[in-house]
């Protein structure tokens, strides 16, 4: 769907929460339903084997590609993976509309795509949303007022928080990896999501945007995520200026065969002082 025609759908249906979707649809497949084959996040942390089925997934993938599938690594894939869903939602609307969708488990839902086996579409089932005053769907019996951007960057962080969670309950006797491991990949698939969505933009005016919205809801330490924002301006190969950021969890891709430590992975980066 083009932009022009996602604008005039989402005037047919209102300004509520499905007209954003509509908006930003060109940049993620979003759905307002769970057609068969789709995952809801509910049912996932419900069931937490099916974390199992969907590592030995990935594991099948791996061997294909690196001829070896190492536990830690598929758990930490599985994590990432996971936890970029309700994050790119989140920040993905709060990027382009200042809107805070529910991002409970119960209202969200993913498509693994054939191959490699991560989210490839996702689907917003509630109606529910915060919003800023100035928001022409602000009267709408299912949205809640804030008064300014740092208040609905509380409203996004507390909701996924509380997401994510429920998700660490769940994963992490199947992905048998430490809290610390589990809340530093949730930190990062947040900070990510928000640098993304401003990177999607194409330009370095975009880009700073999503700087700046990570900078908003990270703007300090907000345990159990282990970091503020971490990013930061560094000269790059050719000479320009370009973003960067800690990070704070490891995939593990290093014990696949041939394969290097990822640059910033920590393992490898010692940690600013105070930081």
């Amino acid at each position: 769907m083009n932009q022009q025609r996602s604008f005039r759908a989402a005037q047919e249906v209102g300004d509520g929460l499905a007209a954003s979707l509509l908006r930003v649809s060109g940049l993620q497949e979003l759905r307002r339903d769970v057609p068969d084959g789709w995952i809801r996040c509910a049912d996932l942390l419900a069931t937490p084997s099916r974390f199992d089925e969907w590592r030995g997934r990935l594991g099948t993938w791996l061997r294909r590609e690196h001829d070896a599938a190492p536990d830690r690594t598929t758990a930490s894939y599985v994590l990432t993976w996971y936890l970029h869903v309700p994050a790119y939602v989140g920040a993905l609307l709060l990027h382009h509309e200042r809107r805070v969708p529910s991002l409970k488990p119960e209202e969200l839902a993913f498509r693994l795509a054939d191959d490699q086996p991560h989210p490839e579409g996702m689907a917003v089932l509630g109606d529910d949303f915060h919003c800023l005053p100035t928001d022409p769907g602000s009267a709408r019996p299912e949205a809640t007022v804030v008064r300014d951007e740092r208040a609905l960057a509380a409203v996004l962080r507390a909701r996924y928080l509380a997401h994510a969670a429920r998700f660490v309950q769940a994963y992490a006797p199947a992905g048998r990896l430490g809290r610390r491991t589990l809340w530093a990949a949730a930190t990062d698939a947040l900070e990510n999501s928000l640098w993304w969505a401003g990177r999607q933009g194409g330009t370095p005016e975009a880009e700073g945007a999503g700087v700046a919205d990570a900078a908003l809801v990270l703007d300090a330490v907000y345990p159990p995520l282990t970091s503020a924002s971490t990013l930061r301006l560094v000269d790059g190969a050719d000479g320009t200026r370009e973003w960067t950021r800690r990070r704070e969890s490891c995939c593990f891709s290093y014990l696949l065969p041939a394969e290097p430590e990822c640059d910033g992975c920590p393992r490898t980066c010692a940690r600013r002082p105070g930081s």
